[in-house]
């Protein structure tokens, strides 16, 4: 597979497609909403494992709610609206204009005016009309253009790696606990899953105190993507326990082999980590002992077509070839025991997004890998669900060890259980050749990509704050500025917003490359220009990053619109309208063309990476904790024009001078 435009144009479809005092309440993921905040507190600052212990209240006074049930308000929250199609053609003009001359913005502002008065007036007529009949209209669309319509490999261009931050205090890397730290961490992974099939987990809120759709949760456990010839299906066989009963076994792989094993006891209670650390062994002891296995977890690295053909020849071998997916399918959770031994983030990062596709099983919602130095992360599909939900769990993981030391306090009796079971598939050689093909598909992407992650230590949201200052749109502003700086030109820029408040709605995007950010960017350049001046041209960018992000949380930004009213014309049978086809539509990150695509994932030690968008493009998660700033970048090795190393350093520098700018002004 060729590594070029034509993949991270499509892959989005036409959705991924200064300071500022903070009155401005706006709810980036899921860490900022009430929960998240009191985590926030409660974790912020600790140093010691001793300290952290005395510290760190109950996770399941802070996550559980014995008075309401984790999904008693979704029949309630209102059906996502249609917004006005006047408002988003002028959010749409505003964003363009950082990014074209004045002969192209005039030209665009022509094609919106005829698109206004025209076929987009009878395509919003459609899209109400069909909203009338839909709590959200958008919510398949979504799935299909973003998701399961693309026949590109899911990994590692989709799929999103999280690492787990146990790192930071109980689990430093360590040869020989790999199955020792599964164990615990999956035991309090299969509380949280109990507590979401118990309708247990607080319902979240934003900060304003709207309630926030709950039903990603049902979508983290027990759910994989399955294949198709022209579309993918998502299919999720996770039940609360009013529902019926729910897969309780896990998937393992481990040096190229699949087993599974129930996570549950005979009276439907979660194993000790004892009693799984058991199971585990006895995979791992297995398999050193064994040749390698068939590796046919590569299959799901590969373009999806030939997935689903492989697929649809697997189940024509022999019917247990097809139990064997379904065990997989409908697993809690897939867990992976991976020989390598990452030496940092970075390369945690990278061997996590791109690592040996032999023990990956990509389609799954939830793969957690345990690497052989006991350092560990998640590789997720995306579809299912947006990051806030992994943060969440993995926030609830991370609390239980830190009250316990990473030591498991309770009984160490192992109980009597089945061994784990191998799923051995029947294969032909053309079965074999698939693998081995899928294996250069996967390779193909997975060697030109590049992670690097580092820690910015001289101020963090505590500093911020105290400055009355969003930390969030700072950083934003740091990457704009660093993106001039070193290209001397605008970045289209995606970045994520939440709807959640709306019914199974999930994000916007915030058009964070605005002319504000561009001409504060310019003047920190410009020798000529007094702090005084950069301070109050940053509070402009910064106000109106604020503003964006906050109609951008009520679905006022202009690419999910834009994006509806296209596929009501494609439904139609019509032609789509200029507007699309205009080169400002994807200067400006239109067809998912944005060059940087950042998101927020909050306060806390969980953080994310995803490949870039672009070929020529950045990929810029970030987290921000007390006293640093975190970014994870990615970018494509085959670009000769982007370096995510040089952009580490800029940035970091230019958080410095805007850090100085702060202390020299009189805010």
């Amino acid at each position: 597979m060729s590594v070029g435009r034509s993949v991270y144009s499509i892959r989005s479809g036409y959705l991924l497609t200064g300071w500022r005092r903070f009155p401005v309440s706006r709810p980036v993921s899921s860490s900022r909403s009430v929960l998240g905040r009191r985590l926030c507190s409660s974790v912020t600052g600790t140093n010691s494992p001793e300290k952290m212990a005395a510290n760190i209240p109950d996770p399941d006074v802070m996550f559980r709610s014995d008075e309401e049930k984790t999904f008693q308000y979704q029949d309630s929250l209102p059906s996502l609206p249609v917004p006005d199609l006047k408002h988003t053609l002028k959010k749409y003009l505003d964003s363009v204009k950082p990014h074209v001359t004045p002969d192209e913005y005039t030209r665009t502002e022509s094609i919106v005016r005829q698109f206004e008065s025209g076929v987009g007036q009878e395509l919003q007529q459609k899209l109400i009309t069909k909203a009338k009949y839909s709590r959200n209209w958008l919510e398949k669309w979504w799935e299909d253009v973003a998701y399961f319509e693309g026949r590109y490999p899911m990994a590692p261009l989709i799929n999103l790696a999280g690492l787990f931050p146990y790192s930071y205090h109980c689990y430093p890397a360590k040869p020989g606990t790999q199955v020792e730290r599964a164990g615990m961490i999956l035991h309090y992974t299969l509380k949280f899953w109990e507590i979401i099939r118990k309708e247990k987990l607080r319902a979240e809120k934003d900060n304003k105190g709207n309630q926030l759709c709950m039903s990603q949760f049902r979508k983290a456990f027990n759910t994989c993507r399955v294949p198709g010839i022209n579309k993918d299906k998502l299919l999720s066989y996770f039940l609360t326990e009013s529902e019926g009963i729910s897969p309780g076994h896990i998937s393992v792989m481990c040096r190229g082999r699949i087993y599974v094993f129930d996570g549950q006891d005979a009276n439907g209670e979660i194993l000790t980590p004892p009693e799984i650390q058991s199971q585990l062994q006895r995979i791992r002891d297995i398999c050193d002992f064994q040749p390698e296995g068939l590796g046919i977890g590569a299959v799901t690295g590969d373009e999806r077509t030939q997935w689903a053909q492989t697929r649809n020849q697997l189940i024509a071998l022999d019917p247990k070839n097809y139990a064997n997916l379904e065990l997989i399918q409908s697993s809690i959770i897939n867990v992976v025991l991976d020989d390598s031994q990452p030496k940092d983030n970075s390369e945690m990062f990278q061997v996590t997004l791109a690592g040996n596709p032999v023990n990956r099983w990509f389609d799954k919602s939830n793969t957690f890998v345990f690497y052989a130095n006991g350092l560990g992360a998640a590789n997720c599909d995306h579809a299912p669900c947006d990051g806030m939900m992994f943060v969440t769990m993995l926030l609830y993981t991370d609390l239980n060890l830190m009250r316990c030391k990473g030591q498991w306090k309770g009984t160490r009796e192992i109980r009597e259980q089945t061994h784990p079971v191998e799923l051995e598939f029947n294969v032909n050689q053309d079965i074999v050749a698939a693998i081995e093909r899928a294996k250069q598909v996967f390779k193909t992407s997975a060697d030109n990509l590049f992670c690097i992650t580092r820690e910015y230590t001289r101020y963090g949201k505590t500093f911020l704050r105290s400055k009355n200052l969003h930390p969030s749109t700072h950083m934003q502003m740091a990457l704009q500025y660093t993106y001039y700086k070193m290209y001397k030109k605008p970045a289209p820029t995606y970045e994520t917003a939440t709807i959640r408040r709306f019914y199974h709605a999930r994000t916007e995007t915030l058009r964070s490359c605005t002319q504000e950010a561009l001409d504060w960017s310019k003047a920190m350049l410009d020798p000529a220009v007094t702090n005084d001046r950069r301070v109050q041209l940053y509070l402009a960018a910064a106000s109106k990053h604020n503003s964006l992000m906050d109609e951008a949380n009520h679905l006022n930004g202009c690419d999910r619109h834009l994006l509806g009213l296209s596929c009501v014309a494609k439904e139609d049978g019509l032609p789509l309208p200029d507007l699309y086809s205009d080169l400002s539509f994807t200067k400006s990150g239109g067809g998912g063309s944005f060059v940087l695509s950042t998101s927020f994932v909050g306060y806390t030690a969980v953080y994310g990476c995803v490949a870039p968008m672009m070929e020529h493009g950045y990929g810029a998660f970030y987290k921000i904790e007390a006293n640093k700033i975190v970014p994870a970048v990615s970018v494509w090795k085959s670009s000769p024009h982007t370096d995510a190393v040089k952009f580490c350093e800029t940035l970091f520098q230019n958080l410095d001078e805007m850090g100085q700018m702060l202390q020299n002004s009189k805010l």
